[in-house]
């Protein structure tokens, strides 16, 4: 993958700008192998970063990832996200122990709080940094937070340490475009986009059988997921994480890193899913 587009997190963990997403793997103990496969296949195609939760299956996405990636651990970069209530000083570091157990691994590359609950900011982010200094974690960061949480971050002792906010992005749920993304920008923060494809359609219908997408696809041979993820990542600073298992729709994923939209491709976007004109609150599911 020569020349492939990179996203670097925390000024030394460099990725390329399509890695693999894994919400709803491990829940169907039937699918596990095949979703072990999907991973190992992304790896492969050069996806070698992987986004986890210890929520996703209670556990069970992490056992599949850990098992994908048995024997090639410094092949991949694994992001895991901690639950709100086991983000405090004295459950974080538990956490954290049991997702490296169920990775198989004795680190975490980047470890998220996965949105923002009952523990103080201040605390979480004492407690992350003590897993830093620990080693159990290369590099922390969030996950669902807007441009307030973001702000109140920043000034907290350690806060601009983060290395990512994930949130939820696609070409028809931009309210991170008004202010949350310009922020990041500013300080140099690289964002990481789930539910880029929109869950294949399921959050918003009309994104990938939306004419301006199947427009594209038609013209350019690609598919309008393709599309849909080349948006994504257009500017540089965004990372996506599409889940798939099928090895089709992996392939497929991997095969978006070199699709670059043209200024006029962009505009089609845009006209039909227009950027934000005020602050929009974020979507998150």
């Amino acid at each position: 993958m020569t020349g492939t587009r990179t996203i670097t997190f925390g000024g030394e963990i460099t990725v390329p700008a399509i890695g693999q997403g894994t919400w709803y793997m491990g829940e169907d103990p039937g699918m596990f192998d095949a979703e072990v496969r999907a991973l190992r296949t992304g790896v492969d195609l050069g996806m070698t970063l992987i986004d986890t939760a210890e929520m996703y299956g209670e556990g069970g996405a992490e056992r599949v990832v850990g098992e994908a990636v048995a024997g090639r651990r410094d092949e991949v970069v694994i992001v895991s996200k901690v639950y709100p209530h086991n983000a405090g000083l004295g459950s974080a570091k538990a956490a954290c122990e049991r997702s490296l157990d169920r990775l198989g691994t004795d680190y975490i590359d980047l470890y998220l709080l996965h949105w923002r609950g009952g523990v103080p900011l201040a605390e979480t982010v004492q407690a992350l940094q003590g897993l830093v200094d620990e080693g159990k974690i290369r590099q922390w960061g969030v996950s669902n937070l807007d441009t307030d949480d973001m702000d109140e971050l920043w000034s907290l002792p350690g806060g601009p340490e983060c290395a990512t906010d994930q949130v939820l992005y696609h070409a028809a749920s931009r309210g991170a475009d008004y202010d949350l993304l310009p922020w990041c920008r500013e300080r140099g923060l690289p964002v990481m986009a789930y539910c880029p494809l929109a869950q294949a359609g399921r959050l918003r219908g009309d994104l990938l059988n939306s004419p301006a997408l199947t427009g594209i696809a038609a013209d350019r041979g690609i598919t309008p997921a393709q599309a849909a993820l080349a948006w994504a990542i257009r500017d540089g600073d965004v990372a996506a994480i599409p889940k798939a298992v099928q090895e089709a729709h992996v392939r497929e994923n991997a095969a978006a890193l070199e699709v670059e939209l043209t200024p006029a491709e962009l505009a089609a976007i845009d006209e039909a899913f227009p950027p934000p004109r005020r602050r929009e609150p974020l979507d998150i599911v």
